[in-house]
């Protein structure tokens, strides 16, 4: 059974269409890149996906399921910018955010649950910030940290807006480490990103957005200049393996 399958899924702000019948399944245990150009509905996608957001039609089902129903298994990070930083919390606490789906009903931490977080911290290499304040973290310490809190929720599927923006060359470096160790355990992970130049190395499938569904699939078939054009038109410039200019016009 697929980790995700969405079926005409259409969303709009204010009566404009930002999603347009998208329609795909993806395969488990896979990295998957969503790309497309600013504005083309990528962070939109997960939102809906996640329930953030409304649509106005289709349907997403998580493994056959609503995500409503599958959300103990599904986690989330979202983009950096759009989280509260001076929110008076630590490190750990944060960490600890991950842990709560899979308490009892007094929503109390355990002995383990500290322990994990605590080991979910040393997996990004922050165990030596847990008692610092979130404020007080660079940008790339705070998305380690938003790493580890979903790490901690041990889910079956993640959505990740943005996990590279901002961050330094360690820490990009520390993130793929990590995506790649949760791709071994059969975890289907899905970023949205924007880095053309890393796609390739990065990415087993790849999702073309533009409001439209360009096209999805194995990214070595999918990861064309012809689709790439549809999907950002105009003049585009990046770099190929081989670090040598690719133009599309």
């Amino acid at each position: 059974m697929s980790p995700l399958s969405i079926n005409k899924l259409t969303v709009a702000y204010q009566k404009n269409p930002v999603l347009k019948n998208i329609s795909f399944t993806i395969p488990e245990g896979n990295l998957i890149g969503i790309i497309g150009p600013n504005g083309a509905g990528k962070s939109t996608l997960i939102k809906a996906i996640l329930e953030l957001i409304p649509s106005i039609a289709g349907e997403v089902s998580i493994y056959g399921k609503t995500y409503k129903e599958m959300r103990k298994i599904v986690g989330y990070v979202p983009q950096r910018e759009s989280v509260d930083w001076d929110f008076p919390t630590n490190a750990l606490d944060v960490v600890m955010m991950g842990r709560y789906g899979h308490l009892g009903w007094i929503k109390r931490p355990r002995a383990k649950d500290r322990q994990i977080a605590m080991n979910c911290l040393e997996k990004v290499g922050m165990e030596g910030y847990a008692q610092r304040q979130i404020s007080q973290l660079s940008g790339g310490q705070q998305q380690r940290i938003f790493l580890a809190r979903a790490l901690a929720q041990d889910a079956k599927i993640y959505f990740m807006d943005e996990p590279f923006v901002g961050v330094d060359a360690a820490t990009e470096k520390a993130i793929i480490t990590l995506l790649n160790d949760l791709k071994r355990q059969g975890k289907t992970v899905l970023v949205v990103h924007h880095d053309l130049n890393t796609v390739k190395e990065y990415f087993d499938w790849t999702i073309l957005l533009n409001v439209h569904l360009i096209g999805v699939g194995p990214t070595e078939k999918l990861f064309t200049k012809e689709n790439l054009q549809k999907t950002y038109g105009g003049k585009l410039t990046m770099l190929d393996s081989n670090s040598s200019p690719l133009i599309i016009s």
